[in-house]
């Protein structure tokens, strides 16, 4: 199906250049989306890859809207405290672009249900706030062989990683085998974040996410992206694969996700 004239106005900015053009802007189109959490890092990601054109885009997400997200989460606004985050990302992001499809997962993600939310999606971005779901994400992908690019936040510095080990590439347990012990690591509650760094990480995340769907660029599957936002610095540090990885190693302990994936973040 050829572009309408309004829609290549719409994308005219990314359709003149020429590493994109129309062949790439109908991968776009053509591309399906799951972004894991729609709050500090999953709200500019979703805004941005919506912007861009992403056909289907697929949103998981069990809260509601609360006062104290409004600091980053900016797919939501006062108005919409109480409501569930996905409907409130699917007010702004239907209103930003009106065009893409949007399909609404009004739960928390779980051993059970995730499995079945990766059919038909082609890349995940993971926005949890926490190592529970962090490492439940990177081995259901990992067991679906689907492109996974993993983002995380605290007090202000921020990480990015592209994670394929289908493709031959370290997973998110080549870095980090196990989750921390219980009380040992606290969440963003408990040590605060500032805001900006996690449009800082989201919008990077949908850039790779845009980047991998369009074959652009050097992918970051081979290393983690670390951010200081006080210091304005990047660093790219190599993230080789781990022959004893307990999920993709060759001899793997983890075969499936029958695991207990409970882990406590707080102090």
């Amino acid at each position: 199906m050829e572009f309408t004239d309004a829609q290549i106005n719409r994308y005219s900015r990314q359709i003149i250049l020429s590493e994109v053009g129309g062949k790439g802007q109908k991968k776009l189109r053509d591309a399906n989306v799951l972004v894991i959490g729609a709050g500090g890092l999953g709200s500019p990601a979703a805004l941005y890859l919506a912007a861009a054109g992403i056909g289907t885009l697929g949103l998981a997400d069990g809260d509601v809207v609360d006062l104290s997200n409004l600091q980053r989460q900016i797919l939501h606004t006062t108005d919409r405290i109480g409501t569930p985050k996905v409907e409130s990302g699917r007010q702004t992001l239907t209103a930003l672009n009106p065009e893409i499809m949007l399909n609404l997962y009004p739960e928390h993600v779980s051993a059970d249900n995730l499995p079945g939310l990766l059919d038909g999606y082609d890349i995940v971005l993971d926005g949890s706030d926490n190592f529970s779901t962090r490492f439940l994400v990177n081995d259901a992908c990992f067991f679906a062989k689907k492109t996974l690019i993993s983002g995380s936040i605290f007090r202000f510095e921020g990480q990015l990683a592209t994670i394929k080990p289908h493709e031959g590439y370290p997973c998110y347990r080549c870095l980090y085998p196990e989750p921390p012990p219980a009380g040992l690591v606290p969440n963003c509650q408990e040590a605060g974040v500032l805001g900006v760094l996690a449009g800082t990480i989201g919008v990077l995340q949908a850039n790779e996410a845009i980047k991998e769907i369009l074959g652009l660029g050097e992918t970051l599957a081979k290393h983690l992206l670390l951010y200081d936002a006080l210091d304005m610095t990047f660093r790219k540090v190599g993230r080789p694969k781990a022959a004893d990885c307990p999920l993709c190693g060759p001899q793997p302990s983890i075969t499936g996700l029958g695991g207990n994936y409970e882990v406590s973040c707080s102090l």
